[in-house]
Protein backbone atom coordinates (compact mmCIF):
# COMPACT_ATOMS: atom_id res chain seq x y z
CA UNK A 1 0.00 0.00 0.00
CA UNK A 2 1.38 3.61 -0.93
CA UNK A 3 2.05 5.86 1.91
CA UNK A 4 2.10 10.00 1.97
CA UNK A 5 4.08 12.38 4.25
CA UNK A 6 3.24 16.12 4.71
CA UNK A 7 5.48 18.66 5.96
CA UNK A 8 3.54 21.83 6.74
CA UNK A 9 5.15 25.15 7.33
CA UNK A 10 3.11 28.44 7.67
CA UNK A 11 0.44 29.73 9.39
CA UNK A 12 -3.33 28.07 10.22
CA UNK A 13 -4.96 28.26 7.46
CA UNK A 14 -1.70 25.73 5.71
CA UNK A 15 -2.56 23.21 8.98
CA UNK A 16 -5.80 23.27 8.40
CA UNK A 17 -4.96 22.80 4.25
CA UNK A 18 -3.12 19.94 5.34
CA UNK A 19 -5.17 18.02 8.04
CA UNK A 20 -7.82 17.99 4.57
CA UNK A 21 -4.69 16.65 2.14
CA UNK A 22 -4.80 14.10 4.55
CA UNK A 23 -8.15 13.21 4.41
CA UNK A 24 -8.52 13.24 0.78
CA UNK A 25 -5.20 11.38 0.39
CA UNK A 26 -6.43 8.63 2.96
CA UNK A 27 -10.17 8.72 1.04
CA UNK A 28 -8.10 8.09 -2.46
CA UNK A 29 -6.54 5.02 -1.14
CA UNK A 30 -2.99 5.90 0.73
CA UNK A 31 -1.86 5.56 4.41
CA UNK A 32 0.42 8.08 5.92
CA UNK A 33 3.76 7.32 6.57
CA UNK A 34 5.88 8.27 9.96
CA UNK A 35 8.51 9.53 7.67
CA UNK A 36 10.25 10.64 4.74
CA UNK A 37 12.33 7.82 4.14
CA UNK A 38 9.08 5.12 4.15
CA UNK A 39 6.57 7.41 2.31
CA UNK A 40 6.09 6.93 -1.79
CA UNK A 41 3.96 10.11 -1.78
CA UNK A 42 5.89 13.66 0.04
CA UNK A 43 4.25 16.87 0.13
CA UNK A 44 5.58 19.77 1.09
CA UNK A 45 2.86 22.61 1.90
CA UNK A 46 4.17 26.23 1.86
CA UNK A 47 4.32 29.65 3.07
CA UNK A 48 5.39 33.34 1.18
CA UNK A 49 5.04 35.21 3.90
CA UNK A 50 8.36 35.51 4.62
CA UNK A 51 11.56 34.88 2.63
CA UNK A 52 13.05 32.32 5.68
CA UNK A 53 10.14 29.96 5.07
CA UNK A 54 10.82 29.63 1.14
CA UNK A 55 14.45 29.53 2.27
CA UNK A 56 13.68 26.44 4.33
CA UNK A 57 11.40 24.41 1.49
CA UNK A 58 14.02 25.01 -0.87
CA UNK A 59 16.75 23.67 0.94
CA UNK A 60 14.22 20.41 2.01
CA UNK A 61 13.95 19.90 -1.35
CA UNK A 62 17.37 20.02 -2.28
CA UNK A 63 17.91 17.22 0.44
CA UNK A 64 15.89 14.93 -0.98
CA UNK A 65 17.32 14.42 -4.03
CA UNK A 66 18.77 11.08 -2.93
CA UNK A 67 15.27 10.20 -1.99
CA UNK A 68 14.20 10.31 -6.08
CA UNK A 69 17.23 8.50 -6.58
CA UNK A 70 16.37 5.70 -4.32
CA UNK A 71 12.38 5.95 -5.14
CA UNK A 72 12.36 7.06 -8.73
CA UNK A 73 8.91 5.72 -8.57
CA UNK A 74 8.12 8.03 -5.52
CA UNK A 75 5.78 11.53 -6.26
CA UNK A 76 7.22 14.68 -4.91
CA UNK A 77 5.62 18.03 -4.37
CA UNK A 78 4.90 21.42 -3.28
CA UNK A 79 1.76 22.69 -2.51
CA UNK A 80 0.42 26.05 -1.12
CA UNK A 81 1.18 29.77 -1.48
CA UNK A 82 4.72 29.23 -2.47
CA UNK A 83 3.52 26.84 -4.89
CA UNK A 84 1.32 29.31 -6.57
CA UNK A 85 3.63 32.08 -6.35
CA UNK A 86 6.86 30.38 -7.97
CA UNK A 87 5.25 28.08 -10.23
CA UNK A 88 7.72 26.79 -12.62
CA UNK A 89 10.50 28.32 -10.68
CA UNK A 90 9.96 25.47 -8.57
CA UNK A 91 10.46 23.16 -11.23
CA UNK A 92 13.90 25.30 -12.66
CA UNK A 93 15.24 25.10 -9.06
CA UNK A 94 14.43 21.70 -8.24
CA UNK A 95 13.96 19.54 -10.93
CA UNK A 96 13.43 16.37 -9.25
CA UNK A 97 9.27 17.69 -7.98
CA UNK A 98 6.73 15.99 -9.84
CA UNK A 99 4.28 18.16 -8.62
CA UNK A 100 3.62 21.96 -8.03
CA UNK A 101 -0.22 22.53 -6.81
CA UNK A 102 -1.36 25.47 -5.33
CA UNK A 103 -3.96 26.07 -2.52
CA UNK A 104 -6.84 27.08 -4.83
CA UNK A 105 -6.45 23.36 -5.99
CA UNK A 106 -6.38 21.05 -3.59
CA UNK A 107 -9.30 19.29 -4.66
CA UNK A 108 -7.23 18.03 -7.81
CA UNK A 109 -4.40 16.79 -5.47
CA UNK A 110 -5.62 13.30 -4.99
CA UNK A 111 -6.23 12.03 -8.42
CA UNK A 112 -3.07 14.15 -9.81
CA UNK A 113 -1.16 11.76 -7.00
CA UNK A 114 -2.64 9.09 -8.31
CA UNK A 115 -2.06 9.58 -11.73
CA UNK A 116 1.79 10.38 -11.36
CA UNK A 117 2.17 7.28 -9.10
CA UNK A 118 0.62 5.57 -12.15
CA UNK A 119 2.37 6.95 -14.96
CA UNK A 120 -0.79 7.61 -16.68
CA UNK A 121 -1.67 11.76 -17.10
CA UNK A 122 -4.30 12.68 -18.58
CA UNK A 123 -5.42 16.05 -19.80
CA UNK A 124 -8.74 16.50 -18.66
CA UNK A 125 -8.35 18.93 -16.43
CA UNK A 126 -9.55 22.35 -16.54
CA UNK A 127 -8.17 25.15 -18.28
CA UNK A 128 -5.76 26.03 -15.69
CA UNK A 129 -3.70 22.90 -15.60
CA UNK A 130 -0.56 23.07 -17.75
CA UNK A 131 1.45 20.61 -18.55
CA UNK A 132 5.30 21.26 -17.67
CA UNK A 133 6.50 17.81 -19.53
CA UNK A 134 5.94 14.13 -18.69
CA UNK A 135 5.28 13.20 -15.16
CA UNK A 136 5.67 16.21 -13.96
CA UNK A 137 2.27 18.51 -13.34
CA UNK A 138 1.64 22.41 -12.43
CA UNK A 139 -1.79 23.26 -10.88
CA UNK A 140 -2.39 26.82 -10.33
CA UNK A 141 -5.20 29.29 -9.80
CA UNK A 142 -5.32 32.25 -12.34
CA UNK A 143 -3.77 35.60 -11.74
CA UNK A 144 -5.52 38.10 -10.74
CA UNK A 145 -3.88 40.95 -12.31
CA UNK A 146 -4.45 38.59 -15.45
CA UNK A 147 -7.67 37.54 -15.53
CA UNK A 148 -11.16 39.38 -15.12
CA UNK A 149 -12.42 38.74 -10.99
CA UNK A 150 -14.91 36.07 -12.07
CA UNK A 151 -12.59 34.01 -14.37
CA UNK A 152 -10.18 34.33 -10.63
CA UNK A 153 -13.42 33.48 -8.96
CA UNK A 154 -13.72 30.09 -10.94
CA UNK A 155 -10.32 29.06 -10.67
CA UNK A 156 -10.39 28.87 -7.44
CA UNK A 157 -11.75 24.90 -5.73
CA UNK A 158 -12.50 24.71 -2.72
CA UNK A 159 -11.98 21.46 -0.66
CA UNK A 160 -13.68 20.11 1.86
CA UNK A 161 -13.29 16.12 2.28
CA UNK A 162 -14.85 13.92 5.45
CA UNK A 163 -12.68 14.80 8.03
CA UNK A 164 -10.19 12.21 9.49
CA UNK A 165 -9.48 13.16 13.21
CA UNK A 166 -5.99 11.24 12.43
CA UNK A 167 -4.98 14.05 10.47
CA UNK A 168 -5.22 16.84 13.40
CA UNK A 169 -2.69 16.53 16.65
CA UNK A 170 -5.54 17.03 19.02
CA UNK A 171 -8.72 15.36 18.10
CA UNK A 172 -10.72 17.23 20.41
CA UNK A 173 -9.81 20.77 18.85
CA UNK A 174 -10.33 21.43 15.11
CA UNK A 175 -10.18 24.67 12.35
CA UNK A 176 -13.05 25.18 10.52
CA UNK A 177 -12.14 27.30 7.29
CA UNK A 178 -15.26 29.74 7.09
CA UNK A 179 -13.70 32.13 4.12
CA UNK A 180 -10.99 32.18 1.43
CA UNK A 181 -8.67 34.56 0.17
CA UNK A 182 -8.25 38.03 0.87
CA UNK A 183 -9.32 41.57 -0.50
CA UNK A 184 -7.67 43.83 1.70
CA UNK A 185 -4.05 44.12 -0.62
CA UNK A 186 -1.95 45.40 2.09
CA UNK A 187 1.70 46.42 -0.04
CA UNK A 188 3.79 44.28 1.87
CA UNK A 189 1.50 40.81 1.24
CA UNK A 190 1.72 38.02 -1.43
CA UNK A 191 -1.43 36.55 0.06
CA UNK A 192 -4.05 38.36 -2.18
CA UNK A 193 -2.35 36.78 -5.41
CA UNK A 194 -1.37 33.54 -3.82
CA UNK A 195 -4.74 32.76 -1.82
CA UNK A 196 -7.04 34.20 -4.22
CA UNK A 197 -10.76 36.56 -3.73
CA UNK A 198 -12.39 36.43 -0.71
CA UNK A 199 -15.29 33.81 -0.98
CA UNK A 200 -17.29 32.76 2.10
CA UNK A 201 -18.34 29.62 2.41
CA UNK A 202 -22.42 28.67 3.21
CA UNK A 203 -23.58 29.19 6.70
CA UNK A 204 -25.06 25.49 6.75
CA UNK A 205 -22.38 23.60 5.25
CA UNK A 206 -19.93 24.82 8.07
CA UNK A 207 -22.97 23.97 10.71
CA UNK A 208 -22.77 20.82 9.03
CA UNK A 209 -18.92 20.37 9.65
CA UNK A 210 -18.94 21.45 12.47
CA UNK A 211 -21.64 18.92 13.65
CA UNK A 212 -19.44 15.99 11.79
CA UNK A 213 -16.65 17.28 14.10
CA UNK A 214 -18.92 17.30 17.46
CA UNK A 215 -19.57 13.60 17.04
CA UNK A 216 -15.71 13.04 16.14
CA UNK A 217 -15.29 14.13 19.82
CA UNK A 218 -14.42 17.84 19.07
CA UNK A 219 -15.50 20.17 21.63
CA UNK A 220 -13.45 23.61 20.70
CA UNK A 221 -13.47 25.01 17.19
CA UNK A 222 -11.24 27.63 15.58
CA UNK A 223 -13.18 29.21 12.81
CA UNK A 224 -10.43 30.40 10.12
CA UNK A 225 -10.15 32.87 7.21
CA UNK A 226 -7.49 34.94 6.63
CA UNK A 227 -9.60 37.95 7.64
CA UNK A 228 -12.15 36.23 8.93
CA UNK A 229 -14.57 38.68 10.21
CA UNK A 230 -14.88 40.03 6.68
CA UNK A 231 -17.38 36.69 6.32
CA UNK A 232 -20.15 37.71 4.60
CA UNK A 233 -22.76 35.41 2.74
CA UNK A 234 -25.87 36.22 1.01
CA UNK A 235 -28.76 34.22 -0.19
CA UNK A 236 -31.34 36.62 -1.14
CA UNK A 237 -32.66 38.60 0.60
CA UNK A 238 -30.22 37.43 3.52
CA UNK A 239 -26.94 38.28 4.71
CA UNK A 240 -24.91 36.06 7.45
CA UNK A 241 -22.16 37.94 8.92
CA UNK A 242 -19.20 36.74 11.40
CA UNK A 243 -21.47 37.53 14.21
CA UNK A 244 -24.29 35.95 12.99
CA UNK A 245 -22.71 32.69 11.99
CA UNK A 246 -21.19 33.45 16.04
CA UNK A 247 -24.73 32.54 16.99
CA UNK A 248 -25.36 29.82 14.77
CA UNK A 249 -22.71 28.24 16.19
CA UNK A 250 -23.56 28.54 19.43
CA UNK A 251 -26.70 26.38 19.76
CA UNK A 252 -24.62 23.57 18.39
CA UNK A 253 -24.91 20.90 21.28
CA UNK A 254 -21.30 19.69 21.97
CA UNK A 255 -18.84 22.34 20.88
CA UNK A 256 -17.94 23.73 24.11
CA UNK A 257 -15.50 26.60 23.04
CA UNK A 258 -15.19 28.63 20.02
CA UNK A 259 -12.08 31.01 19.18
CA UNK A 260 -11.86 32.93 15.80
CA UNK A 261 -8.76 34.45 13.74
CA UNK A 262 -7.43 36.44 12.31
CA UNK A 263 -9.59 39.55 12.37
CA UNK A 264 -9.12 43.31 10.33
CA UNK A 265 -9.32 46.59 12.35
CA UNK A 266 -11.99 47.90 10.12
CA UNK A 267 -14.22 44.57 10.38
CA UNK A 268 -14.47 44.85 14.19
CA UNK A 269 -17.63 46.27 14.56
CA UNK A 270 -20.29 46.35 17.28
CA UNK A 271 -22.14 43.60 16.70
CA UNK A 272 -19.39 41.11 16.57
CA UNK A 273 -17.63 42.50 19.96
CA UNK A 274 -21.38 42.46 21.84
CA UNK A 275 -21.33 38.74 20.27
CA UNK A 276 -18.11 37.88 22.06
CA UNK A 277 -19.23 39.34 25.11
CA UNK A 278 -22.79 38.05 25.21
CA UNK A 279 -22.21 34.19 23.95
CA UNK A 280 -20.68 31.77 26.84
CA UNK A 281 -18.80 29.65 24.57
CA UNK A 282 -17.08 31.86 22.20
CA UNK A 283 -13.42 32.72 23.97
CA UNK A 284 -12.83 36.12 25.20
CA UNK A 285 -9.29 36.99 22.79
CA UNK A 286 -9.10 38.62 19.69
CA UNK A 287 -6.49 38.92 17.63
CA UNK A 288 -6.72 41.85 16.03
CA UNK A 289 -3.31 42.74 14.11
CA UNK A 290 -1.91 46.18 13.38
CA UNK A 291 0.96 46.30 12.16
CA UNK A 292 2.39 49.73 13.06
CA UNK A 293 1.91 52.86 15.14
CA UNK A 294 2.58 55.01 12.53
CA UNK A 295 -0.03 56.47 10.56
CA UNK A 296 2.96 57.05 7.70
CA UNK A 297 3.90 53.75 7.77
CA UNK A 298 0.50 52.63 7.56
CA UNK A 299 -0.31 54.65 4.63
CA UNK A 300 2.59 53.19 3.04
CA UNK A 301 1.45 49.42 4.07
CA UNK A 302 -2.10 50.52 2.52
CA UNK A 303 -3.87 49.43 6.06
CA UNK A 304 -6.39 52.09 5.43
CA UNK A 305 -6.97 52.87 8.99
CA UNK A 306 -5.04 55.46 11.28
CA UNK A 307 -3.06 54.65 14.98
CA UNK A 308 -5.72 56.65 16.59
CA UNK A 309 -8.82 54.87 14.65
CA UNK A 310 -6.88 51.93 16.17
CA UNK A 311 -6.72 52.83 19.65
CA UNK A 312 -10.29 53.68 19.96
CA UNK A 313 -10.90 50.21 18.64
CA UNK A 314 -9.07 48.72 21.58
CA UNK A 315 -10.90 51.24 23.99
CA UNK A 316 -13.94 49.59 22.95
CA UNK A 317 -13.39 46.16 22.50
CA UNK A 318 -11.74 46.70 26.32
CA UNK A 319 -15.30 48.36 27.79
CA UNK A 320 -17.73 45.65 25.55
CA UNK A 321 -16.35 42.87 26.53
CA UNK A 322 -15.53 41.76 30.26
CA UNK A 323 -12.01 40.12 31.05
CA UNK A 324 -11.01 39.94 27.00
CA UNK A 325 -7.62 39.58 26.06
CA UNK A 326 -6.16 41.08 22.79
CA UNK A 327 -2.98 40.00 20.89
CA UNK A 328 -1.37 41.80 17.97
CA UNK A 329 1.17 41.26 14.97
CA UNK A 330 3.68 43.98 14.14
CA UNK A 331 5.98 44.58 11.50
CA UNK A 332 9.57 46.63 12.28
CA UNK A 333 11.57 48.07 9.70
CA UNK A 334 9.28 48.14 6.74
CA UNK A 335 10.82 50.31 3.90
CA UNK A 336 11.37 53.78 4.97
CA UNK A 337 10.55 53.37 8.37
CA UNK A 338 12.25 56.00 10.75
CA UNK A 339 12.94 56.46 14.30
CA UNK A 340 10.42 58.40 15.29
CA UNK A 341 7.62 56.51 12.66
CA UNK A 342 8.94 53.00 15.33
CA UNK A 343 8.85 55.43 18.57
CA UNK A 344 5.07 55.77 17.38
CA UNK A 345 4.99 52.22 17.32
CA UNK A 346 6.38 51.52 20.79
CA UNK A 347 3.79 54.17 22.11
CA UNK A 348 0.75 52.20 20.50
CA UNK A 349 1.96 48.99 22.53
CA UNK A 350 2.39 50.72 25.81
CA UNK A 351 -0.84 52.17 25.48
CA UNK A 352 -3.07 48.69 23.59
CA UNK A 353 -1.17 46.40 26.48
CA UNK A 354 -1.65 43.32 24.55
CA UNK A 355 -1.41 39.54 25.82
CA UNK A 356 1.05 39.11 23.83
CA UNK A 357 2.08 40.41 20.47
CA UNK A 358 3.86 38.32 17.16
CA UNK A 359 6.72 41.07 16.17
CA UNK A 360 7.96 39.45 12.36
CA UNK A 361 11.19 42.25 10.31
CA UNK A 362 10.24 43.19 7.52
CA UNK A 363 10.68 40.52 4.51
CA UNK A 364 10.63 42.34 0.72
CA UNK A 365 8.40 39.87 -1.18
CA UNK A 366 8.48 39.75 -5.07
CA UNK A 367 5.57 40.38 -6.57
CA UNK A 368 3.93 42.81 -3.74
CA UNK A 369 3.14 46.56 -4.20
CA UNK A 370 5.77 47.95 -1.30
CA UNK A 371 8.43 45.75 -3.40
CA UNK A 372 7.90 47.69 -6.41
CA UNK A 373 6.67 50.90 -4.67
CA UNK A 374 9.69 51.52 -2.26
CA UNK A 375 13.24 50.18 -1.06
CA UNK A 376 13.88 48.22 1.44
CA UNK A 377 15.99 50.38 3.35
CA UNK A 378 15.70 49.38 7.11
CA UNK A 379 19.30 48.11 7.46
CA UNK A 380 19.12 44.41 8.97
CA UNK A 381 21.03 45.70 11.93
CA UNK A 382 17.97 48.31 12.72
CA UNK A 383 15.55 45.89 12.33
CA UNK A 384 17.46 43.53 14.68
CA UNK A 385 17.75 46.18 17.44
CA UNK A 386 13.57 47.63 17.16
CA UNK A 387 12.55 43.33 16.99
CA UNK A 388 13.87 43.26 20.20
CA UNK A 389 12.98 46.38 21.47
CA UNK A 390 9.58 45.76 21.10
CA UNK A 391 9.56 42.40 22.14
CA UNK A 392 11.60 42.98 25.43
CA UNK A 393 8.46 46.20 26.18
CA UNK A 394 6.17 43.54 25.35
CA UNK A 395 7.57 40.65 27.68
CA UNK A 396 7.22 43.39 30.24
CA UNK A 397 3.57 43.69 29.51
CA UNK A 398 3.05 40.33 28.99
CA UNK A 399 4.14 39.82 32.58
CA UNK A 400 2.46 42.39 34.61
CA UNK A 401 -0.73 40.87 32.94
CA UNK A 402 0.39 37.75 34.03
CA UNK A 403 0.54 38.36 37.36
CA UNK A 404 -2.55 39.77 37.88
CA UNK A 405 -4.27 35.71 38.35
CA UNK A 406 -1.95 34.51 40.78
CA UNK A 407 -4.46 33.56 43.88
CA UNK A 408 -7.10 33.30 41.23
CA UNK A 409 -9.26 29.77 39.42
CA UNK A 410 -9.04 29.98 35.77
CA UNK A 411 -10.94 27.30 33.63
CA UNK A 412 -8.60 25.16 30.91
CA UNK A 413 -9.11 23.07 28.38
CA UNK A 414 -6.22 20.98 28.67
CA UNK A 415 -4.75 20.30 25.64
CA UNK A 416 -1.37 17.92 25.61
CA UNK A 417 1.39 17.25 27.51
CA UNK A 418 4.11 20.31 27.99
CA UNK A 419 7.13 17.42 29.11
CA UNK A 420 7.79 14.48 31.14
CA UNK A 421 9.01 14.96 34.49
CA UNK A 422 11.79 12.70 36.32
CA UNK A 423 9.15 12.45 39.38
CA UNK A 424 7.36 10.11 36.81
CA UNK A 425 4.34 12.59 36.55
CA UNK A 426 3.78 14.53 33.55
CA UNK A 427 3.32 18.23 32.81
CA UNK A 428 -0.07 19.22 31.18
CA UNK A 429 -0.68 22.18 29.60
CA UNK A 430 -3.60 24.02 28.61
CA UNK A 431 -5.69 27.27 27.47
CA UNK A 432 -8.33 29.70 29.65
CA UNK A 433 -10.82 31.11 27.59
CA UNK A 434 -9.12 34.35 26.85
CA UNK A 435 -6.23 32.38 25.40
CA UNK A 436 -3.29 31.96 28.67
CA UNK A 437 -1.50 28.95 29.11
CA UNK A 438 -1.90 27.25 32.14
CA UNK A 439 0.70 24.55 33.10
CA UNK A 440 0.29 21.79 36.16
CA UNK A 441 1.56 18.39 36.99
CA UNK A 442 -0.18 15.66 36.74
CA UNK A 443 -0.31 11.89 38.01
CA UNK A 444 -0.93 11.27 34.44
CA UNK A 445 -2.20 12.22 30.76
CA UNK A 446 -6.29 11.54 31.56
CA UNK A 447 -6.96 14.82 31.43
CA UNK A 448 -6.16 16.08 28.16
CA UNK A 449 -9.04 16.87 26.29
CA UNK A 450 -10.97 17.83 30.11
CA UNK A 451 -12.21 21.54 31.12
CA UNK A 452 -10.88 22.56 34.56
CA UNK A 453 -10.73 24.97 36.93
CA UNK A 454 -7.56 25.73 38.51
CA UNK A 455 -5.90 27.74 41.12
CA UNK A 456 -2.94 29.91 39.73
CA UNK A 457 0.47 30.34 41.96
CA UNK A 458 2.63 31.78 39.95
CA UNK A 459 3.37 33.42 36.20
CA UNK A 460 6.37 34.29 33.49
CA UNK A 461 5.49 36.16 30.64
CA UNK A 462 3.67 33.89 28.49
CA UNK A 463 2.83 30.96 30.91
CA UNK A 464 0.46 30.54 34.35
CA UNK A 465 1.49 28.29 37.04
CA UNK A 466 -1.23 26.30 38.55
CA UNK A 467 -0.94 24.23 41.81
CA UNK A 468 -0.42 20.64 42.58
CA UNK A 469 -2.47 19.92 45.02
CA UNK A 470 -5.51 21.46 43.27
CA UNK A 471 -5.15 18.71 40.46
CA UNK A 472 -4.82 16.37 42.96
CA UNK A 473 -7.92 16.83 44.47
CA UNK A 474 -10.09 17.41 40.47
CA UNK A 475 -8.49 14.11 39.83
CA UNK A 476 -10.35 12.56 42.67
CA UNK A 477 -12.99 14.01 42.47
CA UNK A 478 -13.37 12.65 38.67
CA UNK A 479 -12.71 9.35 39.38
CA UNK A 480 -14.77 8.90 42.35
Amino acid sequence: MQKFYIETVGCQMNVLDSELVHSGLVQSGLVPATNHDNADVILFNTCSIRQHAENKIYSALGRLKHWKIIKPYGVLGVIGCMAQKDQKTIFQRAPHVDLVLGPGQLELLPETVHQLLEEKLQRNYVSQEIEIESGKKLLVSLKRQEHRHAEVIGSFRLFNPVRNPEARDNRFQAMVRIMFGCDKFCTYCVVPSVRGPEQSRQPQEILNEIQTLVRQGVVEITLIGQTVNSYRYKNGEKTTLLADLLYQVSDIEGIQRICFVTNYPRGMNDDLLQAVRDLPKVAKHLHVPVQSGSDTVLRRMKRNYTATEYRELVDRIYSTIPNVSMTCDFIVGFCGETDEEFRKTVELVQYCRFKNSFIFKYSERPGTKSAELYPDDVPESVKKIRNNVLLEIQDKISLEQNQQFIGKTVEILVEGISKQLETGEVQLSGRTSCDRIVVFNAPDNRLISQFLKLKIYDAAPFTLFAQQSEIVRIIRNRDS
